[in-house]
């Protein structure tokens, strides 16, 4: 590498720290230094794990080596602590959503302008091989222009299997916004950004019930709505109509057969991966084909590979690029989302105040650990 490789370090070392720990290790570009939590034996732990310094939030705040903070707190806190981030002059990179209030989220974006720092958000599955594919296969027309998606995602909520399940019911989370990151961000890269939506949305349950350990029995009052459906009016090339997507995600549905993702253009149609992982299988059915095709995938980064946004982004900062999971994609996502709770609460469409840029593909012939030529 001829190039320093950037210090990182995160903060918030609960269940998905350990996949970005493990990930981040494995790209020269990135030099991951420390963690801290506000549990301390927490960040010990992953320090221990991974041979790096358990350090207090401050610690990480006030050491001017430490370039990028990959903030993995809980959703209601990502706008606070990327705000502490910012203000101490370090580039942030947040989990997914990028905060819980727009408000937050746009200062955030403001402070990075101000001071000449990077932002960025989960998801980043649309780096995987997946998801790449799809997106080479759509620019090179297979399936002509895109002019309608479908994207579901329907389960019964994670308070059957996750050890802490109850940030999943509160302000800033539920499917839509714990889920719907994956789904309409990976949209956003297949299509474009979105100009409008609308939807419905409800709390179907007031009520859940802890079933896993260690909170068995325990009981959650649920404040943010569980089953939401969505229409999804995306911009066209020359910001005027474009396709028309359906969006539903749910943690009422005991039981679904609906595909993640469909894509439909005038020339076939597209069955896409589950956005939340890296690969999967790829369906083509063109407009004169008697069956599908099954499309080999054409990218690396086809397994668990949680923090390659993270590695774009110290490409940017070393090589002064665009990175591809902005704060940009990330906020006009937080705002679609945000939106269609509105539209729901009003009654009406919302036209998107906020808007994107495609990320750039990945070239293809990369391997695991490099992003860049």
């Amino acid at each position: 590498m001829d190039v320093k490789p950037v210090k990182v370090a995160i903060i918030g070392c609960g269940n998905i720290s350990g996949n970005y720990c493990r990930n981040l290790k494995t790209f020269p570009i990135v030099d991951l230094v420390a963690c801290a939590d506000v549990l301390p034996e927490r960040a010990q732990a992953r320090a221990a794990e991974f041979g790096l310094q358990a350090r207090s939030v401050q610690e990480i705040l006030d050491d001017p080596e430490i370039e990028i903070v990959v903030n993995i707190t809980v959703p209601r806190a990502h706008g606070e602590v990327a705000l502490a981030v910012l203000s101490a002059g370090k580039s942030v990179y947040d989990e997914k959503p990028l905060a819980s209030k727009r408000e937050q989220a746009q200062q955030m974006l403001a402070i990075a302008r101000e001071k000449g720092l990077l932002v960025g958000g989960a998801p980043d599955t649309f780096l995987g091989a997946g998801l790449q594919t799809c997106r080479k296969l759509i620019d090179d027309g297979w399936i002509g222009r895109p002019i309608a998606a479908t994207a579901f995602m329907l389960g019964h909520g994670p308070e059957d299997w996750h050890p802490d399940p109850e940030f999943f019911y509160k302000e800033g989370a539920g499917p839509l916004f714990d889920m719907g990151p994956y789904y309409v961000t990976a949209l956003a890269n297949l299509i474009g950004p979105i100009r409008r939506v609308t939807g419905s949305a409800q709390i179907s349950f007031p009520e859940r019930v802890i079933h896993s350990q260690p909170r068995y029995g325990q009981v959650i009052k649920v404040e943010a709505p569980t089953h939401i459906a969505a229409v999804l009016d995306f911009a066209g090339p020359d910001g005027g109509t474009g396709a028309v997507g359906t969006l539903i995600t749910s943690f009422d549905v005991w039981a679904s057969q609906l595909p993640n993702i469909e894509i439909y253009g005038t020339e076939g149609s597209m069955c896409v991966p589950d956005p939340n992982n890296f690969s999967g299988r790829i369906l083509v059915r063109r407009a004169a084909a008697e069956a599908w095709s099954e499309v080999p995938l054409l990218f690396g980064y086809g397994h668990e590979y949680r923090g390659v946004g993270v590695a774009d982004m110290a490409y940017a900062l070393r090589y002064g690029r665009q990175h591809r999971a902005s704060g940009e994609l990330a906020y006009h996502v937080l705002d679609v989302m945000h939106s269609i709770v509105d539209a729901s609460r009003e009654g009406r469409h919302i036209e998107l105040q906020s808007s994107c840029r495609r990320p750039a593909p990945l070239p293809l012939g990369l391997r695991d650990g490099e992003l860049d030529r």
